[in-house]
């Protein structure tokens, strides 16, 4: 009697109706006692005292579990393979995900990610191995841990969250694209609403956390919180969709570098990042586009809008630092969720340097997939209680500008359009 449950009866049967078969049970067990062995016979004895107390409290076994009873399994791949009313707010809790999401994502994969049958084995099923890969992103398991609960070896983990990486980068090709048309148009007029004309998102960048690394000078990658990471550049608009991303960098490397080693930069040197109409602004200042940074990226970077900081600020400065922080808090929101959803990048774990780049670019295409269905956040997930028992926000490592002292370097384009800027934002 491995799970009772108070309702009553179960498996589609009425309580008269499984009292009858109860009771026909029983009569052939008692007839066939006399030719079992002495131990068979206290077997059945005691099975039979059991049947006995469920029929007197009218308590049977259900088909189905109950969402509030605690499954007893063979792990967590054998609770995903369940299918009772617990399991679409399992896959949430393990997956971060409907079941029925959890299957779209499947059967775009699957031709992608199956193995051959073979004489010497019989290959895993595919939303198994995807299965397994969603899991460790979402909870940063060891492979030894995860494995374990997937009943899979380490080796063919290692495998699984190759091949689903790969199959995530191809089926979901154009996920993470820079916005043209319609697309373009719509993030264009939310941040013209929010004061900034012609703006095109915001950018920063964050550290992946990661152990010291065994295969690479480990000095490059320790970086000024005295931890071992690599940087992940990104540009979000206020939709956290993630316009574009470039991950790989050491921790030790200022973003200013790594902004000018990406592909981002290279295209908007050579005037095609910015393509839309020309916005013509107030003292002749015209704009074919920007994005919103804070102290870290110098001013001399003219198609870059960072605040003014410093502590002497002016009323009208002082407005337009806390209206541009505003509107570039979508790249803080959109960290908070993707990582916080794809813990593995959120925690110190240990990683091959090599695929560690498209493997976070593939979560990147999960955060753009679950957007797109409405997969709600949970807001819980940013919190967390430390070693002394006091609950606080956790640390997404946003890289940051540092000091709120003002910028050493300038150029006149990019203070007159912070200018104009700060005086539009004062009208409004």
């Amino acid at each position: 009697m491995a799970e009772m449950d108070g309702g009553g009866c179960g498996h589609g049967l009425r309580a008269e109706e499984m009292e009858a078969v109860a009771i026909a049970v029983s009569t052939v067990v008692l007839e066939t006692m006399n030719e079992m062995s002495s131990s068979s016979r206290d077997v059945a004895k005691q099975l039979l005292v059991q049947l006995c107390v469920a029929l007197s409290s009218g308590v049977f076994p259900r088909q189905t579990s109950r969402w509030w009873i605690k499954r007893r399994t063979g792990g967590t791949w054998e609770d995903l393979r369940q299918s009772d009313d617990a399991t679409d707010e399992y896959y949430r809790q393990k997956l971060h995900m409907s079941m029925a999401m959890f299957k779209q994502i499947v059967a775009a994969l699957a031709a992608f990610v199956e193995k051959k049958v073979t004489h010497y084995r019989t290959p895993l099923p595919a939303e198994q191995v995807i299965a397994f890969a969603l899991y460790r992103w979402a909870f940063g398991e060891t492979y030894e841990s995860g494995t374990s609960a997937f009943g899979i070896g380490r080796v063919t983990g290692l495998q699984a969250v190759r091949d689903v990486t790969s199959a995530l980068l191809r089926v979901y090709l154009d996920t993470i694209k820079w916005p043209v048309g319609r697309r373009r148009a719509q993030i264009l007029r939310t941040f013209c609403d929010k004061g900034f004309p012609n703006c095109f998102g915001a950018i920063d960048c964050t550290h992946i956390y990661i152990d010291k690394p065994a295969d690479a000078p480990s000095a490059n990658y320790y970086d000024r919180n005295h931890k071992f990471s690599v940087q992940a550049q990104v540009v979000v608009d206020l939709d956290l969709r993630i316009l574009d991303v470039h991950v790989g960098y050491p921790g030790s490397v200022h973003g200013v570098r790594v902004l000018h080693n990406s592909q981002l930069w290279r295209r908007a040197q050579t005037g095609e990042l910015f393509d839309t109409a020309p916005e013509n602004l107030s003292h002749g200042v015209v704009t074919l586009g920007y994005l919103l940074g804070d102290n870290g990226y110098p001013v001399a970077c003219p198609w870059i809008v960072q605040p003014y900081g410093g502590i002497d600020q002016g009323p009208v400065e002082e407005r337009f630092d806390n209206r541009q922080k505003v509107a570039r808090g979508c790249v803080e929101k959109a960290f908070g969720r993707l990582k916080c959803m794809w813990r593995l990048f959120l925690r110190t774990h240990k990683t091959n340097l090599e695929t560690l780049p498209q493997q976070f670019v593939a979560v990147c295409t999960l955060h753009h997939i679950l957007l797109d269905a409405g997969i709600d956040f949970d807001e819980n997930l940013l919190w967390e209680v430390g070693p002394d028992g006091v609950r606080r926000r956790v640390d997404l490592a946003i890289v940051g500008g540092g000091g709120g002292g003002q910028p050493q370097s300038s150029n006149v384009e990019g203070e007159l359009l912070r200018n104009v800027l700060r005086d539009r934002l004062a009208l409004m």
